[in-house]
């Protein structure tokens, strides 16, 4: 499961209020436990940032005027009256940060081999230097040939350096730092039952998909496209999938969808699914996953990255 994946990453207990960055806005909040598996937004609030104060990006420059998102961060959180909190979890815009499946060829190579080949792997994957980056991985279940695999993480340390002095000039705990499409596979991974379930999250030069298998990542695609491309991508994501993993008789059968964006049209996508697989996707809303919205206050798109980080303090 991506918690006990998580859980390898940073610090065993997790705060339960995260903020949310992405390039238009800002987002604290704070969750509830309703009952098993289901949450409250407590205490939450959004703050749009001005144009172009943060451009989202892996290898450049994030943060134009960092004074100016710190006011920024200070309004969002006052204004959602978690003023006092000191311990965060921080969800960061996907491109920001990449993640990567990583397969190791050779089980049988010695640690330190291993430790290289999979550097290697990751530089090949992320496209910057090992030594440059602050990669988390572990372990997840072997391919259909028995090679071990790792979901791998990175960030660029000049680039986690910028947001993390903010945090520091706050006098902020922030133990757990995900990146945003990562942070939202929380809500996927409450399905009782055994089927495929797959997110699809929006970035400002296009999207990510997790494919979840068994509550782990089975495919993980960054594409890069225009919003007129955009349908055209999905559809072939989606034929990938039919050709590579549809299995209509057995148990892992994709048939929900989490849709996260404000650029994305669900009902689109819905449309998109009837005619690359034959059959529509459930689209899943807020409360399909466990999380209640109260109504007209909030967005699930400005939500759902931290709302899930900060869904780990009950783990």
């Amino acid at each position: 499961m991506i918690i006990k994946m998580l859980s390898v990453l940073t610090q065993p207990n997790y705060p339960k209020a995260a903020i949310g960055l992405e390039k238009e806005s800002v987002t604290a909040v704070a969750l509830q436990k309703e009952s098993r598996g289901v949450f409250g937004i407590k205490q939450a609030a959004t703050i749009e940032l001005p144009t172009n104060l943060l451009t989202p990006s892996f290898l450049e420059k994030n943060i134009a005027n960092p004074a100016e998102l710190a006011v920024m961060l200070e309004e969002a959180v006052v204004t959602s009256g978690l003023q006092k909190q000191k311990n965060w979890s921080v969800s960061l815009p996907s491109n920001t940060a990449r993640s990567a499946i990583l397969t190791l060829e050779n089980a049988g190579s010695a640690k330190d081999e291993s430790e290289e080949v999979l550097d290697w792997k990751a530089e090949q994957s992320f496209g910057a230097p090992a030594a440059e980056l602050r990669i988390t991985r572990h372990s997840i279940s072997p391919d259909r040939e028995g090679k071990k695999r790792y979901l791998a993480t990175a960030v660029k340390l000049s680039v986690i350096d910028e947001y993390e002095t903010i945090f520091e000039s706050f006098g902020w705990k922030t133990g757990l730092i995900l990146p945003r499409a990562v942070s939202e596979t929380k809500w996927l991974l409450g399905d009782s039952d055994k089927s495929d379930s797959l997110l699809i999250s929006s970035q400002n030069d296009g999207f990510t998909a997790f494919l979840l298998r068994g509550g782990e990542p089975a495919v993980i695609r960054t594409v890069t496209c225009d919003i007129s491309e955009r349908d055209d991508e999905i559809y072939r994501l989606l034929m990938f999938y039919n050709d590579r993993f549809a299995d209509a008789q057995s148990t892992n059968f994709l048939s929900k969808l989490l849709v996260i964006g404000k650029d994305l049209v669900p009902a689109r996508i819905k449309e998109i699914s009837a005619e690359a697989l034959g059959r529509a996707l459930q689209i899943l809303r807020p409360d399909d996953v466990g999380l209640n919205i109260p109504a007209g206050s909030l967005n699930f798109d400005d939500v759902a990255a931290p709302a899930g980080l900060a869904a780990y303090g009950w783990r």
